[in-house]
């Protein structure tokens, strides 16, 4: 028994490190004007809902949660 606890957590830390190594990242939100001071989900969806003129690919994940994938940008600062 002690065996199979001490495998299946090995087996899990692999996986683990497997998915940290693979390099996938999503793309950040653009520091435009377009998207600078955007702060809800919501906000996205009228130019990237399905059959919006800038709209998801249909490999993209079904969610209307960006924020949860999508860095948003960071403002400037004036000096």
């Amino acid at each position: 028994m002690k065996n199979n606890i001490i495998f299946a957590a090995f087996i899990v830390l692999v996986v683990l490190l497997l998915l940290l190594l693979s390099g996938t990242k999503s793309p950040q939100i653009p520091k435009d004007t377009l998207h600078i001071d955007i702060q809800e989900e919501a906000e996205c969806l009228p130019c990237h809902a399905e059959g919006a003129i800038n709209a998801r690919k249909e490999t993209h994940p079904p969610k209307d949660q960006c924020f949860l994938c999508h860095k948003r940008a960071r403002k400037a600062h004036k000096d």
